[in-house]
């Protein structure tokens, strides 16, 4: 190997919520890896994440759930309100764990518990080729180097976790996500003194707008906004201050202590972007793996917030491909009489086994995602009806229904 080439036996791309949960998960298994992020420091920027009981199921299989939660307050009942109708739904979470945690919280725990060395930065994937001698995937980086497999290694797998954009998912055939006309705009409030809010995950709506505000702790509110129908294009509307005053201009019509709590939000939080979608027919149809690569994550399912379940599919996602992968391993005695073909039919059936169990999950939670986003992002009446329908046909009307789920034991 020259001199600007290495090898590797486990490459996970990306250092987001699901490519860090895939790493610790094969750490927990006894599995090493190697994480590339393009960035150059780990990326902890972002407001709050919903974690529903599948979510905290499957960080307690990575052994970080009790030190998240010491992170957060339990939610006790979530709290919808229609404001035109006056009408109120009270639903209770005393059998059902549901906690926001700023995402930096999770970043954090989840690379805090992997081996030293487990993360590289500044390593952006541009293309990926296939070795002709070992059908193994290469991996080219932005700066010259060639990652790749080692000869008689134990494992080679290339795990996709890379998001929007993904390298990975792009050498699988898939394209680009897709985005609805319409955006979320996310912050955090601070209240030194404690706010009054309680325990209670608050959302309220209007025929215009969709406004949720959860505690993340007694000091701490995040808070979103999402409006109900298109909206014109807000691309250039970067600096957080002018946000933060268009947002307390939509909410005119809303309660006075919702507008005082945008008005007071932490601007380094306040965050505006369009919803981004991959649709459910690319799950059903595509390729989410191929001979040694695999998707997970957003690379594999990006979703709409409408159901707070993205950030809790990707650790899901995380717990079942670790599993997998390690069901599949061979055992150390057979090391070194293990052939090159069979090395490559057990990743295989390690990732198919991945994909298996987790399509129906995911398809399930991106088509209930992407009817609502529909009905959000359409002006026409007859789509809003045909997709009211099917949610009302195939799906709960529950805002915890997604959460009645178990990943099982990594």
């Amino acid at each position: 190997m020259d001199s600007q080439g290495e090898y590797q036996n486990v490459v996970i791309v990306g250092a987001g919520i699901c490519g860090l949960a895939t790493a610790l998960g094969l750490h927990r298994k006894r599995i090493r890896c190697l994480v590339l992020e393009k960035a150059a420091s780990m990326r902890t920027e972002g407001s709050g994440i919903d974690i529903f009981a599948n979510g905290w199921r499957a960080l307690d299989q990575l052994r970080v759930g009790t030190e998240l939660r010491t992170k957060s307050i339990a939610v006790t009942e979530i709290h919808e309100q229609w404001l035109e109708e006056n009408r109120m739904r009270v639903f209770p979470c005393s059998n059902v764990e549901v906690r926001c945690v700023r995402r930096k919280d999770l970043i954090e725990i989840l690379a805090n518990n992997l081996p030293a060395n487990t993360l590289r930065f500044n390593c952006q994937i541009t293309a990926i080729s296939t070795d002709p001698a070992t059908s193994f995937p290469v991996l080219h980086t932005s700066d010259g180097m060639v990652i790749k497999a080692k000869w008689f290694s134990l494992l080679q797998i290339v795990i996709g976790c890379d998001g929007l954009n993904s390298i990975v998912a792009k050498s699988l055939g898939l394209v680009m996500p897709k985005s609805f006309p319409t955006w979320v705009l996310r912050g955090f409030t601070p209240y030194p003194d404690g706010h009054s809010f309680g325990t209670f995950f608050y959302r309220i709506r209007n025929k215009h707008l969709f406004l949720g505000r959860v505690p993340v702790d007694d000091r701490l509110v995040h808070w979103f906004i999402a409006p109900m129908n298109p909206f014109k294009d807000l691309n250039d509307l970067k600096d957080p201050k002018l946000i933060r005053d268009f947002a307390v201009e939509l909410l005119q019509k809303f309660p006075s202590e919702v507008i005082e709590m945008v008005k007071a939000s932490d601007l380094s939080s306040i965050s505006l972007r369009y919803i981004s979608y991959r649709p459910p027919w690319q799950l059903m149809l595509n390729d989410l793996w191929r001979g040694t690569m695999v998707l997970a994550g957003d690379a594999m399912h990006v979703m709409g917030p409408f159901l707070g379940q993205g950030g809790c599919a990707s650790i899901e996602d995380g717990v079942v491909l670790a599993r997998c992968i390690s069901q599949k391993l061979p055992a150390d005695s057979e090391c070194t009489v293990i052939s090159d073909k069979e090395l490559h039919e057990r990743i295989e059936a390690a990732l198919s086994d991945y994909v298996k169990e987790r399509k129906l999950r995911v398809i399930g939670l991106s088509t209930n995602s992407y009817l609502i986003g529909s009905i959000t992002g359409t002006s026409s009446w007859v789509k809003k009806l045909l997709c009211i329908i099917i949610l009302v046909l195939f799906f709960k009307d529950s805002p915890l229904c997604h959460s009645d789920y178990d990943c099982g034991k990594l």
